[in-house]
């Protein structure tokens, strides 16, 4: 077994867990090299104590889960197969007894639960392998940071196409439209998540959705996206002035930045979350914007986009180094302005590695 699996074979044997039963993409990829959506099909990867592992999954996917690298047992069934008796089967040809298992309490649905449950009528408990999980993930590696970096890359490359794009008269989906081409001819074949591209009105709405929106003078234009390379993600967003900004639009801006500057100089292995987090709130909260910066400062990034840890006021983890997350503090005043400045960081032994690179000082697109 590669080392992840040794360590989760091993976190089960401290705990008496007989078989740990993942099903979420994600997990299933870190642990076995393979990614898939099947989507309404059933995915899933069986871990033991001892015996070997398997993965279960279509059977019109099992070519690619081999060519992955994967090495152990693969189940693949078809659309008129019942791939539940084949993981009951394959389990019982290992254990005699699978009193205690442990599954993704927030990603197993409950008619799949309780198809397991029908299944292994002997289980005494089900208990949860998200923490388990979090924690291997947390830490990453250097080939999960080379990806990472590239990726950090390559949207800095998408905010820079950004940047030429704005023009008056322009809508937010044309610009859009014109990243996402330019980073194709990269060979970038999916985005973290839905890239944002909101002007005017629309940047003061921290999810807001890009639509047939214009740019004009004297707004802001906000760009928020991520690029994956090789299943892992970066986080990006950069404000830019389109023309000449109010003295308001502008201690906005410079208020943002002043706080994201604060929360970077704060990480350092030791430190709590919780501390970096307040470092650039207590920031906006002292320029009296306190109520206009309304979530986390950052989320952890890997795999997925939003990972472990949320760096909130609350969250006493301490940093350590290995750990990847964003630093994006906002201020949203309606009417009048929104503003957030966002970078991907990397945790190292004397402090950290700023990932995404594009310049944050205050540009103005004439």
């Amino acid at each position: 077994m590669n080392e992840r699996l040794q360590k989760l074979s091993a976190w089960m044997k401290e705990n008496g867990i007989d078989v740990c039963f993942l099903t979420s993409p994600d997990n299933v990829f870190y642990l076995s090299g393979y990614f898939t959506d099947p989507h309404e099909r059933l995915l899933g990867l069986a871990v033991f104590q001892n015996e070997e592992p398997f993965l279960v999954l279509p059977a019109m996917e099992k070519n690619d889960a081999l060519q992955s690298g994967w090495g152990h047992e693969i189940i693949g069934f078809t659309d008129t197969e019942n791939p539940w008796e084949m993981v009951h089967n394959s389990v019982s040809k290992r254990l005699t007894n699978a009193a205690k298992i442990a599954i993704e309490k927030e990603h197993l649905n409950v008619e799949r639960y309780e198809e397991l449950m029908k299944l292994f009528p002997e289980a005494k408990q089900f208990v949860s392998a998200e923490e388990k999980m979090r924690s291997l993930r947390l830490i990453k590696d250097e080939r999960e940071l080379k990806a990472i970096r590239e990726a950090a890359a390559l949207a800095d490359y998408a905010i820079e196409v950004g940047a030429s794009e704005i023009k008056e008269g322009k809508t937010e989906l044309e610009v859009l439209a014109a990243i996402e081409f330019e980073l194709k001819k990269k060979g970038v074949s999916q985005m973290s998540f839905s890239t944002m591209v909101l002007t005017g009105q629309n940047a003061a709405s921290p999810h807001g959705n890009p639509g047939q929106t214009k740019i004009k003078k004297g707004d802001f234009v906000l760009f928020d996206l991520g690029v994956v390379v090789d299943r892992y993600c970066s986080d990006i967003t950069r404000t830019l002035a389109y023309g000449d900004i109010s003295d308001k639009q502008k201690e906005i801006y410079d208020t943002v930045l002043k706080a994201e500057l604060a929360a970077i100089e704060a990480v350092k292995p030791g430190t709590p979350c919780s501390t970096v987090d307040l470092a650039a709130r207590s920031v906006i909260t002292a320029a009296g914007y306190g109520e206009y910066f309304p979530h986390r400062l950052g989320h952890g990034l890997g795999i997925n986009v939003h990972e472990y840890p949320s760096v909130t006021e609350t969250n006493p983890l301490k940093l350590e180094e290995g750990m990847v997350f964003t630093i994006e503090p906002g201020i949203y005043v309606p009417g009048v302005a929104g503003v957030r400045i966002e970078d991907d960081v990397h945790v190292t032994a004397s402090g950290l590695e700023i990932l995404t690179k594009y310049p944050k000082e205050l540009q103005i697109i004439k």
